[in-house]
């Protein structure tokens, strides 16, 4: 029986595309708060905090899914922005994401509720078809 050598797969506790959506939030949220061009010599001055983040992924959301975002995070196994948390500190151990000595896991635990964020907030802009 011939024996082939496999590579082993990385295993992630989330979905695939939760991962990108964190990436598109953190760049959508430096765009938003003017922080985009980091290099070496001011990467504090343009770091992200967890909650800035945070706030930046319920916007993004807001604007990619609407009223679908909890449903689309819940198939994403996202139940809360603790995991939002864990995929970023993820990928800061593989190497894919910076932090600060001040960032914490913590920083991401019960900072809103999915439901009052992406349902009770979420209002549809009606000015294009109404006028301001």
């Amino acid at each position: 029986m011939p024996t082939t050598s496999k590579t082993p797969v990385a295993r992630t506790r989330y979905h695939r595309n939760a991962y990108r959506f964190v990436f598109a939030a953190l760049r959508y949220t430096q765009e938003n708060l003017e922080r985009v061009g980091i290099d070496e010599d001011d990467e504090e001055e343009h770091h992200i905090s967890g909650e800035e983040l945070l706030e930046g992924i319920r916007q993004f959301a807001l604007e990619q899914f609407g009223l679908l975002a909890p449903t689309i995070f819940r198939q994403w196994d996202v139940k809360s922005t603790d995991d939002f948390g864990r995929i970023v500190f993820e990928k800061i151990e593989c190497g894919e994401m910076r932090k600060t000595d001040r960032d914490q896991l913590s920083d991401f635990f019960d900072v809103y509720d999915f439901d009052e964020a992406f349902d009770r907030q979420y209002r549809v802009d009606t000015s294009d078809v109404f006028g301001d």
